[in-house]
């Protein structure tokens, strides 16, 4: 059984994998109503509050406590320069739990946790036997990556930066625009409640340059149509409808510039069932997680401590 840790700006995560199954507890860090976000320093103090919490109830779910390896979050992603203190938390208590039960740690970026999971939830472990493209579309990251095969990472494919957003996140856009609509952060379940409740077809088409998009024009258009008395129906529709035309247009670009190659799709964002159903319908060979793994969640980690264990030659 392998143990993993996330603890990322808005959620403390932990999760237990073995050949057969997962288990999986995630938390999300009080946000006050009104506010778009957290300070790093009161993140760090509630996933500090929160971990022993969270691991009591993965550990009372899986109904056992053995633990052959760790695997943790340790920076945003895989890049020189990568750092968020929140990470820390998490680090720590690998890094103890580690020596006193005289188990390997490994570390991963938050980022390649996400692409894992999402593999693992989508059946496609295989994938990263050969290129394939990832996106990591959420409230601090919206990018597509390259992912190729890496003998040295035990599982985890090596990444290289391909396109991404100009300005805002996809997941900046559906909090502000929530927020403008008066709903609590984070708004995405809400905003896609909302979405469902128009009829009317939506058009958009995303500003990009090169392989990039930019997104903060929806933000403009978006308050816009809240001053001309659109509903709000229409305004979560048309925000939705914003990313998943922004998405679609950086996929078929980047295909066209690497190739056919199958793409899967990681991050809170793409758990909404309207973005991933227009993309489905437009595109082949895309692959999506079941909701609980496209969110933030630690069974990536756990599932990296698990290859690296099964593999060998990992880095602790």
């Amino acid at each position: 059984m392998f143990l993993g840790i996330d603890t990322s700006n808005y959620s403390t995560s932990a999760a237990l994998v073995d050949k057969n199954t997962y288990y999986s507890v995630t938390k999300l860090l009080p946000v006050k109503s009104g506010e778009a976000g957290l300070r790093q320093a009161d993140a760090v103090f509630h996933h500090t509050k929160a971990l022993p919490a969270i691991i009591s109830e993965l550990y009372e779910k899986a109904g056992q406590n053995r633990i052959d390896a760790i695997g943790v979050t340790m920076r945003p992603r895989p890049v020189d320069g990568s750092y968020m203190p929140c990470f820390l938390c998490g680090e720590g208590l690998a890094d103890s739990l580690g020596t006193v039960l005289g188990v390997k740690v490994y570390k991963l970026s938050h980022q390649e946790g996400h692409i894992l999971a999402a593999l693992y939830s989508a059946g496609r472990l295989d994938l990263p036997d050969s290129p394939f493209i990832a996106f990591h579309v959420s409230g601090g990251t919206t990018e597509a990556v390259i992912c190729r095969p890496s003998e040295a990472q035990n599982g985890l494919p090596s990444i290289t930066y391909a396109a991404g957003s100009l300005d805002l996140k996809a997941g900046q856009l559906i909090d502000r625009t929530g927020l403008l609509l008066g709903l609590d952060f984070p708004c995405g379940i809400a905003i896609e409640a909302l979405a469902a409740g128009c009829d009317e077809e939506i058009k958009v088409k995303p500003f990009s340059r090169g392989l990039d998009v930019s997104l903060s024009g929806f933000e403009n258009k978006a308050q816009q149509l809240l001053e001309k008395g659109a509903s709000r129906e229409y305004i979560a529709k048309f925000v939705l409808t914003a990313v998943y035309s922004a998405i679609y247009e950086m996929t078929v670009k980047l295909r066209g510039e690497y190739g056919g190659l199958p793409v899967i799709y990681a991050g809170g964002v793409m758990s909404d069932i309207f973005i991933q159903d227009r993309l489905k319908s437009s595109l082949d060979s895309v692959y999506f997680s079941a909701p609980e793994l496209s969110r933030d969640n630690a069974v990536g980690a756990a599932l990296y401590a698990y290859l690296s264990e099964n593999k060998g030659n990992g880095t602790e």
